[in-house]
C-alpha cells in the first residue's frame, strides 16, 4: 500500500532553525556523537536512555552548578531510579523565564468571567514569592497537600508555582466538577489547605459554587484553612472563615525554593473517574521537569518567542502540561470559558489576538469546527501560527485534511497521544519529520514505544496493543496510598511483566509513523477481526447528518450498538440508518455493521473529551449506573440518561429511541 498524502514536510532549514537542531549541534560538540536524521536521534535516545536524559538535563542546565550523578542506575519496569542524587525544583525551572525582560508578558489570561489579565515575568516572580510566603504561613510545608478548586486563570498557575516552591504538593479540580467528583479525589490524598473561587460564568451564565464548597469542606476534616479568590463576585465572601487571595499575597514575598529528590512528589494528577473511585497517580518534579522540556522545546519547538496555548481545565493534564510551558521560556495562555461561545470562531479570534504561535487543542473540537464549515483561516489572520497540537482523542484523516485546508498547508500539524500516567505525550510529532495525512508522525525521543501482538512480539503494519518496553522519568512515582505499590503494578505491568500495557490499539507503519485506533478495552472484536472505535466514528461522524457518536460491543450477546447524535435539523430515520450501515460496510467491514442503530440526545464525554465507551458498555451489561460511571466527571452529566433508560429496556431494538 503507498503511503497517505505527505501535508506538512520540514523547511530546508528545520535544523538550523529549529531547537532540536542546536540541541544536536551541542550533542556534536559535547559529545561528538552525530545524527543523520531524526530516526538516528531516536534509536539512540532509546538505546542509551541514561546518555540521552543526562544530555538533556546538561542541555537545559536542570539544576545550574550542581552535579546530578548518574541519570538511569536501576532501568527495571517498574522500579526505574531515576537521577537518585539529584535535587531540583520544577517551580525554580519554570520561573528562570530564560531570555526573558522583566516587563515580558509571560502569561495571559482570557476569561468569560472577568477582563483579560496578563502577568509580566517582573510581577509573575513577585505573585509566586507571596503566595509562597502565605502558604508557609498557613503551616505549608515539604510533603503537604494544596488542593485547588480554581478554573485556568494566572491565579492557578501563581498558587501551583508558589506550592511546588516549598515542596508541597499540587492537585487541582475544576470547578465544572460537582461535590462528589471533587471529594472522591481529595478525600483519598488528606488536602492541608483549599483555594478555591466562589463562582465563574460559562457560555454567558453565572454558576455559583457555594453550596459545592461548603460541601467539599465538611468532606475533608484535614484542610486547615481555605482560601477564597473572589472570581464570579468581585466582592464575595460567600466562604465563612475563609482568607482572600489578597490575604494570602499579602505577606513579604518569599522568592525561594525548595531543592527536592528527583521523586518528590509534585502533581497528583487523576484518572478519568469515570468507572470507580479516579486513581490518584503522582508525579514527581524531577521526571515532570526533564520529560516536558524535553518535548515543548525538542518536539514542539517551543521557546522564549512563542505564545502557547492548549484548551483544558485545571482537571486535566493537558493544564499542568500548559504551565510547564513556563520552563522553556515561553509565554502561557490560559483559557477559562466556552470554547464555542459566542461561537466555535472565538478560539481562533483569541488566537490572532494574543498572537498565538502554537494553538493547543483537542480532536473534537478540530472535528466540531470542520462540521460547522469553519474555515479560520477566512476569518482571523493567523500569520503568527505555525503549529497546532491534537490530542484527547484520534484524529481522522479528515481532520488532518481539514487543518491543512482551512487553517493553512504551512501550519505544522502536531497529533499527539499520551495520558494523564505520564503526563506527556509518547508519540506525537517533530520539527525534522513530515506530517502523513491521518498519522501521529512519530514516537517522541526516549519513548520505547511498540505495539504487541496478542502473544507478546512487537508488530508493524497490524494493529496490536500499545506498550512501552523501557522506562520513562514521568512514569509516576505510584498511586497515592499504595504503599506496596499493587495497584500500580495491577494498572499497567499485569498482562506482560516489565512491560508498561497502556490499553490503546495502535498499529506503526514502516516509516515510524502511527495510528491509533481507540482503547484496547473498547474494541469491537466480531469474528476475529478487531476495529478500533476510532475508525467507525471517522466513517460516522463524516455524514452530515450525524453530530456525534458512541459505539459498543456487548460481548455476552455479540450484539454492536451504535448510538448517533443526529445533527440540528436531522433525525435518525430508516434512511439514515441505512446509509451509515453502507457506509460502515463498504468502509470499514460487513461484520462490523451495528445491530442496532440507536438516536440518544448526547454522547457522554468526560471534561477532556473523551467518549464513555467502556462505561456505557457497562451499563447495558447490567452493571449499576452509579458503579459504572460517574456522573460529575463529565461534561453533561444528562448525557448519560439515555442509555440508564436503555439498560432498563429489554428488547430495545434499532427503531427505539430511549
Amino acid at each position: 500500500m503507498s503511503p497517505p498524502a505527505v501535508l506538512w514536510s520540514p523547511p530546508a532549514d528545520a535544523r538550523a532553525a529549529t531547537r532540536v537542531g542546536s540541541y544536536l549541534s551541542w550533542l556534536e560538540r559535547r559529545t561528538g556523537l552525530t545524527f543523520d536524521d531524526y530516526d538516528a536521534l531516536l534509536a539512540w535516545s532509546i538505546d542509551d536512555q541514561a546518555a540521552f536524559w543526562r544530555s538533556i538535563w546538561d542541555y537545559f542546565d536542570l539544576a545550574p552548578g550542581t552535579d546530578p550523578g548518574p541519570a538511569l542506575p536501576v532501568a527495571a519496569m517498574p522500579g526505574a531510579r531515576w537521577f537518585p542524587d539529584a535535587r531540583l525544583s520544577w517551580a525554580e525551572v519554570c520561573l528562570r523565564l530564560p531570555d526573558r525582560a522583566d516587563d515580558d508578558p509571560v502569561i495571559i489570561g482570557r476569561s468569560q468571567t472577568r477582563d483579560r489579565t496578563v502577568l509580566t515575568a517582573a510581577e509573575l516572580r513577585d505573585a509566586v514569592a507571596r503566595a509562597r510566603s502565605g502558604l508557609r504561613n498557613l503551616g505549608v510545608g515539604p510533603g503537604d497537600r494544596v488542593a485547588a478548586y480554581l478554573p485556568n486563570i494566572p491565579e492557578a498557575i501563581v498558587a501551583c508555582l508558589a506550592t511546588a516552591s516549598i515542596g508541597a504538593v499540587w492537585s487541582s479540580c475544576p470547578p465544572e466538577f460537582g461535590a462528589r467528583s471533587v471529594i472522591d479525589r481529595w478525600s483519598q490524598i488528606e488536602p492541608s489547605v483549599l483555594l478555591t473561587v466562589d463562582g465563574y460564568r460559562y457560555a454567558g451564565r453565572a454558576i455559583d459554587r457555594a453550596e459545592e464548597v461548603a460541601t467539599i469542606r465538611s468532606a475533608l476534616p484535614t484542610l486547615r484553612a481555605t482560601v477564597l479568590l473572589p472570581y464570579l463576585d468581585p466582592s464575595a465572601e460567600t466562604v465563612p472563615d475563609a482568607r482572600s487571595w489578597a490575604e494570602l499575597l499579602s505577606s513579604a514575598p518569599d522568592p525561594g525554593f525548595e531543592a527536592v529528590a528527583f521523586d518528590h512528589p509534585l502533581f497528583i494528577l487523576y484518572s478519568s473517574g469515570t468507572t470507580g473511585l479516579p486513581k490518584p497517580i503522582v508525579h514527581g518534579h524531577g521526571g515532570i521537569t526533564i520529560e516536558h522540556v524535553k518535548t515543548l522545546a525538542l518536539l514542539h519547538d517551543l521557546g522564549p518567542s512563542d505564545r502557547f496555548f492548549w484548551y483544558s481545565t485545571t482537571g486535566w493534564m493537558m493544564w499542568n502540561y500548559l504551565a510547564s510551558g513556563l520552563s522553556v521560556g515561553a509565554s502561557i495562555v490560559c483559557v477559562d470559558g466556552s470554547p464555542a461561545d459566542p461561537d466555535l470562531g472565538s478560539l481562533w479570534r483569541m488566537a490572532e489576538e494574543e498572537g498565538v504561535t502554537y494553538f493547543g487543542t483537542s480532536a473534537p473540537y478540530l472535528m466540531a469546527c470542520r462540521k460547522a464549515g469553519l474555515r479560520p483561516a477566512d476569518i482571523v489572520d493567523l500569520s503568527e501560527l505555525r503549529s497546532i497540537g491534537s490530542t484527547g482523542a484520534p484524529l481522522p484523516p479528515e481532520g488532518f485534511r481539514y487543518v491543512s485546508d482551512a487553517i493553512g498547508p504551512s501550519i505544522h500539524l502536531e497529533s499527539v497521544s499520551g495520558g494523564t500516567d505520564v503526563c506527556t505525550a509518547f508519540v506525537g510529532s517533530s520539527p525534522l519529520v513530515p506530517v502523513w495525512e491521518g498519522e501521529i508522525s512519530c514516537r517522541s525521543l526516549g519513548c520505547a514505544v511498540e505495539s504487541f501482538s496478542p502473544d507478546g512480539q512487537p508488530v508493524i503494519g497490524e494493529q496490536g496493543e500499545l506498550v512501552i518496553t523501557k522506562p520513562m522519568p514521568s512514569m509516576p512515582i505510584g498511586f497515592w496510598d499504595d504503599p506496596n505499590g499493587e495497584r500500580y503494578r495491577e494498572a499497567y505491568f499485569s498482562v506482560w511483566p516489565g512491560i508498561w500495557r497502556h490499553g490503546d490499539w495502535i498499529t506503526f507503519t514502516e516509516r515510524g509513523s502511527c495510528v491509533i485506533t481507540g482503547r484496547s478495552d473498547a474494541t469491537l472484536n466480531r469474528g476475529g477481526v478487531r476495529i478500533g472505535t476510532a475508525e467507525v466514528y471517522s466513517v460516522v461522524e463524516s455524514l452530515p447528518d450525524v453530530a456525534d457518536s458512541l459505539i459498543v460491543h456487548l460481548d455476552e450477546s455479540d450484539r454492536i450498538i451504535l448510538f448517533v447524535q443526529p445533527a440540528k435539523g436531522a433525525e435518525l430515520d430508516d434512511a439514515l440508518r441505512t446509509r451509515i450501515q453502507a457506509e460502515i460496510r463498504l468502509a470499514l467491514s460487513p461484520r462490523h455493521v451495528p445491530d442496532e442503530i440507536v438516536a440518544v440526545p448526547a454522547v457522554p464525554r468526560t471534561l477532556s473529551g473523551k467518549k464513555l465507551e467502556v462505561p456505557v458498555k457497562r451499563i447495558l451489561s447490567g452493571e449499576p449506573p452509579e458503579r459504572a460511571a460517574s456522573r460529575e466527571s463529565l461534561a453533561d452529566p444528562a448525557a448519560l440518561d439515555a442509555f440508564v433508560k436503555l439498560a432498563e429496556s429489554p428488547g430495545a431494538g434499532s427503531s427505539r429511541e430511549p
